[in-house]
């Protein structure tokens, strides 16, 4: 065989591929259209045209609930400093939403990672100390970005991440979580007893236990979870659940909101 034979031999391969994925492209564009959109967009540009809370945004007419992060609920401490710091940082301001698994939440929320001028407002927002990290569902690629600056909160000493002053912050702690018992395990390592009312505990989300007029005795475990009251039994009452069995924290807190003590799984 010549070798313009075999030119022309690659010549017509060519044109009967190239005219292969012209019919495939002709009937079915819209499938192919969407794959090729999956692959390739991961993020979508938009302007913040209101601030509904500290965690959620409205971003070209659709709501966008913020990955990764929760932040205090209206009438909490730092709901207000929250939201007014997303106003600062983004409002009527072209930011790059960035998603990960998820798509929406249960709501119909776009979930997003918000970066606005080249910074991560989700990761910020928790170093500011307005907002704990939040991940019900699974880990995502900024995980661990988003529990440094929680790390970063803690050693700054301030918003949700305020050591407590109370005396006895210093020698009640979460000893252990239980998530397949759902149980939460406290001690006290004081050398008197502890009155925790009005205390709480709160997971990384919205389930939130308010102490009644209670008073941990010295090395005693209270168990706060789902199951019939005893002794030195606390119930989490209106729970069909407390701890995420993909992952959860817990933060114990005074009766003036101030952090004594968190742990994570």
């Amino acid at each position: 065989m010549t070798l313009e034979s075999k030119k022309r031999i690659k010549t017509k391969q060519k044109l009967l591929i190239f005219f292969l994925l012209l019919v495939l492209i002709a009937i079915d564009y819209p499938i192919i259209d969407k794959a090729l959109k999956g692959f390739t967009e991961d993020y979508e540009m938009g302007a913040v045209e209101r601030i509904i809370d500290g965690d959620t945004i409205v971003v070209n007419g659709s709501n966008v609930r913020l990955l990764g992060i929760n932040t205090p609920e209206k009438g909490e401490k730092y709901y207000e400093e929250a939201k007014n710091f997303l106003e600062s940082e983004m409002l009527d301001k072209v930011v790059k939403l960035e998603k990960t698994q998820e798509d929406k939440d249960l709501y119909g929320r776009k979930l997003r990672y918000v970066i606005s001028e080249n910074k991560n407002i989700n990761k910020k927002i928790v170093e500011q100390g307005f907002a704990n990290p939040y991940f019900p569902s699974s880990r995502d690629k900024h995980y661990a970005e988003i529990w440094n600056a929680w790390s970063e909160c803690i050693k700054s000493n301030h918003g949700l991440c305020e050591k407590s002053a109370n005396y006895c912050a210093r020698c009640v702690r979460i000893r252990e979580l239980d998530q397949d018992k759902d149980e939460i395990i406290l001690e006290n390592t004081c050398r008197f007893y502890c009155s925790l009312k009005r205390w709480t505990l709160k997971d990384e989300g919205r389930k939130k236990f308010i102490f009644p007029d209670f008073v941990l005795e010295r090395e005693v475990l209270i168990k706060v979870g789902n199951g019939t009251n005893a002794k030195n039994v606390l119930f989490w009452e209106g729970k069909n659940y407390v701890l995420t069995r993909s992952g959860d924290s817990v933060f114990l807190r005074d009766n003036e909101n101030m952090l004594v003590d968190w742990k994570s799984y």
